[in-house]
């Protein structure tokens, strides 16, 4: 259920033409018009009223050339706004639905839930709530995570034995897919909140890019916009990130989203939207900008059917409309927030530590157990009369992964 990079390979330029994009025979198409009038005119029509008919026409087809050559400038415009992944008809028909999206007002605001699935999911984010009774901690989790020695297990496990993490426990939220998450989690004690998802199945192993594991992608974007629109900020967590340090004196403390990085590239600053974004672990507070944000965010799934929320994230971060938000996004830096994509360097600094940039179950167990006997040896030698050196103070992961 972790998040991986993706994209689509862009179509032919066929549809650049069905757009009204300038090529050649759209400028040909309106030379006869003007040889036609000209012969027109050559043949002696004396009428005042033809004539000033005919001056009127030869100022409106001259228009039409003058704007067909300047269009298309503005269509590439509009399409680099979101990926080159995306072809012309993609960005179309996303472009063209932005102005209606953002003068819709407030519609049912929880189209999805009933009343008592509400009341029951504001009852949990409460008793979760940190002590400002605003923050929670959020993870999604299915069955397939939560057989014995599996994902579930080394994340609770990376709480007990990391740096100042075991109290967060008591605000983690357990978003379950399925009756057996659902059962594990009320086990483990923590709250827990059924999120199950009408005619689909999440118990096994989600395949990545599968139909489902696509629908689980969106069904968990459309649950954090419930939650900030119930008031509270949350931390978003993929049950494969392992917490080794407490986060929040690392976060941002004006920032309204932020979000780790599958890369963070070192000549960029946290700010820059060039950074390549992880949805497995994000921050987030509750205003109107990360509302509008997670709905706008929640409506790409309709327009680039087939992508995932990451790929579609990608696409939007440079949107116009993210940018007439005045949202303040932020991107956490690798070194302390790494994964299998870009592994934190110094033990000294690493905060958490995701396995993502790996597929498959096996896969993952295998390099987290890894991870998490790393973790010990590098916190069995911590006191002044201990001895550390790099190789003590950075991870043998990834080994299968990455």
């Amino acid at each position: 259920m972790g998040s991986h990079g993706g994209g689509a390979t862009p179509k032919g330029g066929q549809e650049s033409l069905e757009l009204g994009g300038s090529n050649d025979q759209n400028h040909h198409g309106s030379v006869p018009g003007r040889h036609r009038i000209n012969r027109c005119l050559d043949y002696g029509y004396s009428s005042v009223a033809v004539k000033i008919t005919l001056v009127f026409v030869v100022i409106g087809l001259s228009y039409l050339v003058l704007n067909q050559s300047s269009y298309p400038s503005q269509l590439f415009q509009s399409s680099d706004l979101c990926s080159s992944s995306l072809n012309l008809s993609d960005s179309e028909k996303w472009s063209s639905s932005l102005h209606h999206f953002a003068s819709v007002d407030e519609e049912d605001q929880f189209p999805s839930y009933t009343n008592e699935e509400i009341n029951k999911l504001e009852s949990t984010l409460k008793e979760a709530a940190t002590e400002d009774g605003k923050t929670v901690i959020i993870t999604t989790l299915n069955a397939a995570w939560t057989e014995p020695n599996s994902i579930f297990d080394f994340f609770l496990e990376s709480f007990r034995i990391g740096n100042h993490t075991l109290h967060l426990l008591d605000h983690v939220v357990v978003a379950a897919l399925d009756e057996i998450a659902y059962a594990r989690c009320l086990a483990v004690k923590l709250h827990c909140y059924a999120l199950t998802t009408a005619g689909v199945n999440f118990t096994g192993e989600e395949l990545f890019m599968s139909e489902d594991y696509l629908k689980l992608m969106w069904r968990r974007i459309d649950f954090l916009r419930v939650v900030l629109q119930l008031g509270f900020n949350f931390v978003f967590s993929d049950a494969d990130v392992m917490w080794l340090r407490d986060p929040f004196p690392r976060f941002y403390p004006n920032a309204d989203f932020q979000i780790s990085c599958d890369h963070y590239y070192d000549e960029l600053d946290s700010t820059d939207i060039g950074n390549s974004p992880n949805g497995g672990f994000n921050y987030v507070k509750s205003n109107n900008k990360t509302i509008k944000f997670y709905k706008f965010w929640y409506k790409g799934k309709d327009y680039f059917p087939g992508k995932h929320d990451q790929d579609v994230l990608n696409m939007i971060k440079m949107d116009p409309y993210v940018a007439d938000l005045k949202m303040e996004m932020r991107f956490l830096k690798t070194a302390y927030f790494g994964g299998f994509c870009e592994p934190s360097k110094d033990l000294d600094l690493v905060i958490t530590m995701h396995a993502n940039c790996c597929i498959g179950l096996e896969n993952k167990i295998h390099d987290i157990q890894m991870v998490m006997d790393d973790w010990k040896r590098y916190m069995e030698l911590q006191g002044p009369s201990r001895e550390r050196n790099s190789s003590t103070r950075s991870w043998t992961v990834p080994r299968i992964c990455g």
